[in-house]
């Protein structure tokens, strides 16, 4: 197809239209994407639950799409398996995902978050290690 052709199909019109919403498009400033942001839940929120009583906070970010890592080694073991409990129904009944990232260090999704990978804990490491040692 000729340059004559192609100008006759792309009239300058239509040509200043198209450059036109491309830098509508990219002119977007941070309050509206911020906002935007909010909307979707695209959020990572990282919180340190000083007591049971915060667990509920944890599930209202779930609840709005968010991901939230969750380190619990400010509570007692006793509180870390209430919350951790009382996230794990929060989280099945809106098809997330928890994932355990270190010592007393959780990631939970809402549903619309995939996770690739897995981080391996260094007591399982170590734990395996010992049994390949020991031969008898």
């Amino acid at each position: 197809m000729g340059l004559n052709k192609l100008k006759k199909i792309f009239a300058d019109d239509d040509e200043d239209m198209l450059m036109g919403t491309e830098d509508e498009y990219y002119a977007v400033s941070e309050d509206d994407a911020l906002k935007e942001a909010d909307k979707t839940g695209n959020k990572m929120i990282l919180l340190e639950p000083r007591a049971y009583s915060e667990s509920q906070q944890i599930a209202d970010h779930l609840k709005n799409r968010n991901s939230v890592v969750v380190n619990l080694k400010r509570v007692t073991s006793d509180q870390a398996k209430r919350i951790i409990d009382f996230l794990s129904g929060c989280i099945y009944s809106i098809g997330g995902k928890m994932q355990k990232i270190g010592v007393g260090i959780y990631l939970c999704t809402p549903k619309n978050v995939n996770i690739q990978g897995k981080i391996s804990d260094d007591t399982e490491k170590q734990k395996e290690s010992s049994e390949d040692e020991i031969e008898w």
